[in-house]
């Protein structure tokens, strides 16, 4: 069943008007639809919208890949780390780094200001995704592939996940609509108890 956009953000903004932490945050592997979803629910929600690439791409003026040559891996992940575990605030929607599982303090972080989606894909989709767009600055170690993070993430995602969405075999619209429906149960239990 399709739905429209006008349905979509009528039925999330009915419906969730307010879950029971302020901010949601997305984690998942590059390319599984964290800032496309993110905005998309952002506006849905009538929140703000926060990518964590964006704003170290934004401290540091340079590309994700830029900053990951200069800085290495250990680098990256400390200043990734650092940007998250000073963000300050609410009714945000915030798509994160896929590294971001690496840091416990800035999973600490996200916990803390909000409950935390898991957008999931299967690694065909992931590496057809990550090869539109290879300048995405990925955190691997020399000689890794994108399958060998998939499969060392994937647990660590699912670890601290509130909530786990697939992104391959729905659409925005559909996927929009089951995290209203997951959101809305969310606030209902925590109304009731």
């Amino acid at each position: 069943m399709r739905h429209s956009s006008t349905q979509i953000f009528t039925a999330l903004g009915s419906a969730a008007a307010e879950p029971a932490h302020s901010c949601i945050s997305l984690i998942g592997m590059p390319g599984s639809g964290k800032t496309t979803l993110g905005r998309a629910l952002a506006a849905a929600l009538d929140w703000g919208f926060v990518d964590t690439d964006h704003l170290l791409e934004a401290w540091y003026g340079l590309t994700l890949e830029e900053i990951r040559n200069r800085l290495g891996q250990e680098g990256f992940l400390l200043a990734e780390e650092r940007t998250l575990v000073t963000l300050n605030i609410s009714r945000c929607v915030v798509a994160t780094g896929g590294s971001v599982v690496y840091l416990p303090s800035a999973m600490k972080r996200l916990k803390d200001i909000g409950e935390i989606v898991y957008l999931q894909a299967d690694l065909r989709t992931i590496e057809a995704r990550v090869a539109e767009n290879p300048e995405r600055g990925l955190v691997m170690a020399p000689g890794q592939t994108i399958a060998d993070i998939y499969r060392l993430r994937t647990p660590m995602y699912e670890s601290q996940a509130d909530f786990t969405l697939r992104t391959d075999c729905q659409g925005l619209n559909d996927c929009l609509i089951e995290l209203k429906e997951w959101i809305h149960a969310r606030s209902t239990q925590r109304t009731c108890a």
